[in-house]
């Protein structure tokens, strides 16, 4: 398929760009201006923007398919409604091209955070939030974002929709990332601390697994569904446990309060708002962590032949990754991974 993808600079985006690449697929890749060389290997860039009308219509010109991915992946900006523009005007202005270019398949990377938090018991795609109180504007504008996607889908617009769990594994350290910065903190013994009380489990998502899971939805998936794109649910303490094991470094014996963390994350959000500096953490994102985001990938292990990497054996190819100083994703798409 000739496939156009948004959001091929980013942390994720690279990697589903490489696979899609090394599927076959001719890729063309819509980047902002002087962004052209940092597209994967194989991808054309085209330079536009997705709330241009006409960058959008000249980038599908000749397209079979759509992958949407761009999104506004950061805890922190001067001016919240960027988040808006970007993650629900985006969506609607993106559809809108394809659909007027007739483009007959679409997929759109939402995130299991657009479902929202669950219980210990693992959820599906068919989970309805009953809870409001989003903790970040990502959070916020995703969820509103999947709305809106759903509407067009009953609208008779053929989109399909993934939601990625907490993605991890080998690649940029960008702010999307996160985890990938978590972990070079602790391999270089500059993690002091940890969150304190946090049985709540998580969704991790190995970044290989999900760009195979967006390739298999594009090719396979049906219009109109969703698939998470999942992995493991574990604790914090099964996190570190883990990465205890791989490394032989003891995880961090501080543990601080989530009352105490999100406090220290109050006073760096009011602290870059003077100094127009990204604070390194928020209590938004802290605040996430409080809770349980366990969900289940069954539907697309069933229906696409999603594979799950084991979370010990991905977190170990994270730090090899990690020591050697490799982030590129196209090695992997070479193996298949």
């Amino acid at each position: 398929m000739r496939v156009l993808i948004t959001g091929a600079t980013g942390y994720l985006g690279a990697h589903v760009a490489a696979r899609l690449v090394s599927a076959g697929h001719a890729v063309r890749a819509l980047v902002r201006p002087g962004r052209g060389a940092s597209v994967p290997a194989g991808c054309v860039p085209v330079e536009g923007d997705i709330l241009e009308p006409a960058s959008l219509d000249r980038a599908l010109d000749g397209c079979d398919a759509l992958v949407h991915m761009a999104a506004l992946v950061k805890m922190w900006v001067r001016d919240r409604r960027e988040f808006d523009r970007v993650n629900v005007e985006g969506v609607a202005a993106v559809l809108r091209a394809a659909e007027q270019r007739h483009v007959r398949r679409m997929l759109y990377t939402s995130t299991i955070g657009a479902l929202g938090p669950t219980g210990p018991d693992p959820r599906d795609e068919s989970f309805e939030r009953d809870e409001f109180r989003f903790r970040t504007e990502y959070e916020r504008t995703k969820w509103v974002a999947d709305r809106l996607v759903r509407d067009r889908v009953r609208e008779g617009l053929p989109v399909t929709t993934v939601y990625p769990g907490v993605v991890y594994g080998p690649g940029a350290m960008t702010q999307g990332n996160l985890l990938g910065r978590v972990f070079m903190d602790y391999l270089g013994g500059r993690l002091k601390a940890r969150l304190g009380g946090a049985p709540a489990r998580i969704c991790y998502a190995y970044a290989d697994d999900v760009a195979e899971g967006h390739r298999l939805a594009l090719e396979k998936g049906a219009p109109g569904r969703g698939y998470i794109l999942g992995g493991e649910n574990v604790s914090q303490d099964e996190l570190f446990a883990l990465l205890h094991a791989l490394t032989g470094r003891r995880p961090p014996r501080l543990a601080i309060p989530f009352w105490a963390a999100e406090t220290a994350g109050r006073l760096l959000r009011a602290w870059a708002r003077l100094t127009d500096r990204p604070p390194d953490i928020t209590d938004g994102a802290i605040a996430t962590f409080r809770h349980s985001w366990v969900y289940s990938s069954e539907r697309a292990v069933r229906e696409l032949g999603y594979q799950i990497t084991p979370l010990r054996e991905g977190l170990r190819s994270t730090i090899e990754a990690l020591r050697s100083g490799s982030v590129s994703p196209e090695a992997s798409a070479r193996q298949g991974r």
